[in-house]
């Protein structure tokens, strides 16, 4: 039986990439189920940080401010006539959002949908001005 007075003790590791991937795929369930089609073939992958290539490609000069990126080719731009092409991706950069969610102290998970969910709004063609004026 467990001692419901004994103090409560958080973690003593950050967590792992495991489960900032548990996290975004409970915010992809969340999503609409209108919007959830549109995106169940895209996959999400977690890495520590982004590699210095596409830090470099998006002029993005420490690998601490990106937490998260799109990577496939949004549904507006999209073609039956199109060839082949490799599946929609969104990367998630744990220390990043790890760094975030201490300086903020926002709830772990609503950091990650939030990431998630700004991912996906460039899926659906949305840039990073338009989602910024969508968030003010």
């Amino acid at each position: 039986m467990p001692d419901h007075d004994a103090v409560f003790r958080p973690p003593t590791t950050p967590p792992d990439a495991e489960m900032i991937a548990t996290l975004a795929e409970r915010a992809l369930a969340e999503i609409p189920a209108g919007l959830r089609r549109h995106v169940s073939g895209v996959s999400i992958s977690v890495e520590e940080f982004a590699d210095d290539e596409t830090l470099d490609s998006m002029g993005i000069e420490s690998e601490w401010d990106l937490t998260g990126l799109y990577v496939g080719v949004p549904i507006g731009n999209r073609s039956v006539g199109d060839i082949a092409r490799a599946p929609d991706l969104i990367f998630l950069y744990r220390q990043p959002i790890l760094m975030e969610w201490i300086e903020t102290g926002e709830d772990l998970y609503r950091l990650v949908r939030n990431v998630v969910i700004h991912e996906i709004a460039h899926h659906f063609g949305f840039s990073d001005a338009d989602i910024e004026a969508l968030e003010s």
